[in-house]
Parts: structure tokens; C-alpha cells; sequence
């Protein structure tokens, strides 16, 4: 089977599959392409929700691998990006950040807690998988990731993804309340130019 995007794998298909299996392999793609075009419609209207009711996603979909979904699920849970102190602090709202377990001089790594938002946990883990995937764009996030990812050890890379989404959730939380434009190397440039002078 040659390579191609999964939303056109339906169509692609069948002139790779032999004869044989043609009788069995039939329905299999009708219901591919059925689903495909079901996310399609699921994906457009995502789109009009976020900009007739969210427009404020917009500011947060500047950052490469934050789609419509994850944006319109930051600003509902969060509602009101006013009720934070700070953007750091938005991170343990939202659970990423370690359970803590100490006792007298032990301060064990832990898993993140379970505090937050679930849904809302995974999708920006996951838009930090695609941050730091192989096609991903060179951005502070991802230097930060691959640095964590570099230090190897057991989870090295489960580690990076989750500090990747703590840090994104201050990043989207930031570019919500400051409405700018994203810069993916800001804090890079800033200590060159600090570096500089």
C-alpha cells in the first residue's frame, strides 16, 4: 500500500487489493470512508464554534500542534483567564505537575496528580507529542522537551511530553490574556540579545 493521508486511504486503496479480497475488504473501507467523512462534518463544526462562540481560540491556535479542539476545550474549562494569579499557576490547576510523596529527606518523582481536567490533560499532552514528533517545528517548547527527553532514564520521553504540556498550558493561558503574536523562539532570541549586550 502506498502512503497516503488517512482521510483519502478509502479511496487510495482498492486498486492495491488483490481480487480475492476484494468480497471482504469491501465493507470495511465503505465504513473507512463513512467515518472519515463523519469527522470531516465533526471538524467543520468545530471550526464554526470556535469562531462564533470562542473567537479567543484563535490566539491560542497560534501554537503549532493546538487545534481547534484543544483551544475550545482550554478556554471552556478554564472560562475565565482573569481567575489565575498567574500563567504558571494554570499548569497544577489543570494537574501537570508531580503527586508529591515526601517523607523526611525522601522527595521521590512521582506521576502527575489527578487533579484537573482529564479530557483537557490529554489533548495537551498529546499536542506536546506532536511538538516534539520528528516533523514538529524548532520552537522553545520543544528545546525544553528534547532537553528533558535528553537526560534519559526510565520515562524519559513520557516525562518530556508531560513537562512540554505544563509549559504549554502557561504559554496558552499567557497568549490568551496578552492577545500578542506567538513567537516560537522568543526565549531563545531574549538570551541571545542578553547575551549580546
Amino acid at each position: 500500500m502506498p502512503k497516503c493521508p488517512v482521510r483519502s486511504f478509502h479511496k487510495k486503496a482498492p486498486e492495491h487489493i488483490p481480487e480475492a479480497l476484494w468480497a471482504a475488504l469491501e465493507p470495511i473501507l465503505e465504513t473507512i470512508g463513512s467515518l472519515s467523512e463523519r469527522i470531516r462534518d465533526y471538524d467543520r463544526q468545530l471550526e464554526t464554534v470556535c469562531q462564533e462562540y470562542c473567537p479567543e481560540t484563535e490566539l491560542l491556535r497560534q501554537v503549532e500542534g493546538v487545534g481547534a479542539l484543544t483551544a475550545l476545550t482550554f478556554v471552556l474549562t478554564l472560562e475565565d483567564p482573569h481567575r489565575f494569579e498567574s500563567s504558571r499557576s494554570v499548569g497544577a490547576y489543570l494537574g501537570l505537575v508531580p503527586a508529591r510523596d515526601q517523607s523526611g529527606d525522601r522527595d521521590p518523582q512521582r506521576r502527575i496528580s489527578k487533579e484537573g481536567d482529564e479530557m483537557l490533560k490529554s489533548l495537551l499532552v498529546g499536542s506536546a507529542h506532536y511538538i516534539l514528533a520528528p516533523f514538529g517545528s524548532d520552537s522553545d517548547l520543544r528545546r525544553h522537551g528534547e532537553k528533558i527527553a535528553s537526560r534519559g532514564g526510565k520515562n524519559a520521553k513520557k516525562r518530556a511530553a508531560v513537562a512540554v504540556a505544563r509549559k504549554l498550558s502557561v504559554l496558552l493561558h499567557s497568549l490568551w490574556l496578552s492577545a500578542e503574536v506567538y513567537e516560537p523562539l522568543r526565549n531563545t532570541h531574549r538570551s541571545r540579545r542578553g547575551q549580546a549586550a
